[in-house]
């Protein structure tokens, strides 16, 4: 193979993002990164900055190192023979200043110490003016970038106007599905020939709209269309709250579901004849396994990826927002609920342009590690 591993190199790569928090979509992203990287050098080693490094650790078969202990982080970027920052949204301070600043900051501590660091498969922004001035003066320096979307290869070019930013797509999007198959007898969902409809939501603002408008929605699958309705919680306990809220809200019985591993996530959403869904993650599994959904664009990110795989159908609704009518509310759903074949065969046509943008972040990444290891041999050309 070309790069590191063909030159009996093993390369030592150290992963900072939102990891160890229990939130399904990160913790996908970490695990198709990991495999993708031994994929492709079967010896690397692989580090990880986790919330919970024992669990990190024992989960992926990696080391971890805790992400808040500076003097270890150190450490493990001076072992590194790569940084990658990603994948996920880092780089925004909508979640707040001092975020954007952590990661950034292992940016910054990886240039300083002379290691390659690299933006690895992110959405980039929302950014404020500090958020802009934080990533331009953090991240200058940078050995390469790939990004998921192209409002995000955009925004980062203007930026860092030295580096080459590549748009890919998000590395989920090479998740291929597993495991022990899923018995979903026990949640009610088994038995019958009702079509079944997935709901993953989050906490947001203007969360007593979204509760409302969701119920009529919810309400309008199960009566007109005889729909069974079971929420996902994609990020653990604040997710099931949310949904339980919305639950209590709607005059028919949607049921929540336990807080499944990815594998057993996944199963649920390739079940499902329709996704309702504002979690990034749990829209780019339905487009993965050609599930249709309708999207609850809570943020840029969600956006972006109707825009990349031109996605044709609208919204439901964007959180946080005035809500439309709940005539308007019902056509969309009847509108979806009718195309859901239509839907379907948009995502498998788009879905071979999307394998190959998700690959391009480890293209990008081979071509940074043979330059690397050269370099380290005295043989860079």
């Amino acid at each position: 193979m070309a790069g590191a591993q063909a030159n009996g190199v093993s390369p030592r790569f150290l992963l900072s993002g939102y990891y160890g928090f229990g939130n399904l979509g990160d913790e996908a992203l970490l695990q198709v990164i990991v495999e993708q990287l031994r994929a492709r050098w079967p010896a690397c080693a692989v580090d990880v900055l986790s919330a919970d490094p024992a669990a990190t650790a024992r989960t992926y078969g990696v080391e971890a190192t805790p992400r808040m202990d500076l003097g270890r982080v150190r450490a493990a970027i001076e072992r590194a023979d790569v940084v990658l920052s990603g994948g996920g949204g880092l780089l925004q301070n909508v979640t707040s200043l001092k975020s954007l600043i952590y990661y950034a900051g292992v940016i910054r501590s990886a240039i300083a110490a002379g290691k390659p660091a690299m933006v690895f498969a992110q959405s980039v922004g929302p950014l404020d003016f500090w958020g802009r001035a934080v990533v331009r003066n953090f991240c200058k320096g940078i050995a390469g970038a790939t990004v998921r979307d192209e409002r995000s290869r955009a925004l980062l070019s203007s930026l860092l106007p030295g580096v080459r930013v590549e748009r890919g797509a998000d590395p989920v999007f090479l998740f291929e599905p597993g495991g022990e198959q899923l018995d979903l007898a026990a949640e009610g969902l088994a038995g019958d020939d009702a079509p079944l409809v997935v709901v993953s939501v989050r906490k947001w603002q203007g969360a007593d709209t979204t509760a409302h408008t969701l119920a009529h929605a919810i309400d309008r699958l199960a009566g007109r269309h005889g729909a069974r309705v079971a929420f996902l919680p994609l990020g653990g306990p604040p997710d099931a709250e949310v949904s339980t809220t919305i639950i209590r809200r709607c005059a028919s019985t949607p049921v929540l579901l336990p807080d499944y591993p990815l594998n057993q996530a996944a199963q649920v959403i390739g079940r499902a004849s329709l996704v309702i869904g504002m979690r990034l993650h749990a829209l780019i599994i339905a487009a993965r396994l050609g599930v249709p959904f309708l999207a609850l664009p809570y943020d840029p990110k969600v956006t972006a990826l109707l825009e990349d795989l031109r996605y044709p159908a609208r919204p439901l609704f964007m959180p946080g927002e005035p809500a439309p009518p709940p005539s308007e509310i019902a056509a969309r759903i009847d509108d979806a609920w009718k195309r859901r074949a239509e839907l379907a065969a948009h995502l498998q046509s788009v879905r071979p342009e999307i394998e190959r943008l998700a690959e391009r972040n480890f293209d990008v990444l081979n071509e940074l590690v043979t330059r690397t290891m050269h370099k380290a041999a005295g043989t860079e050309r």
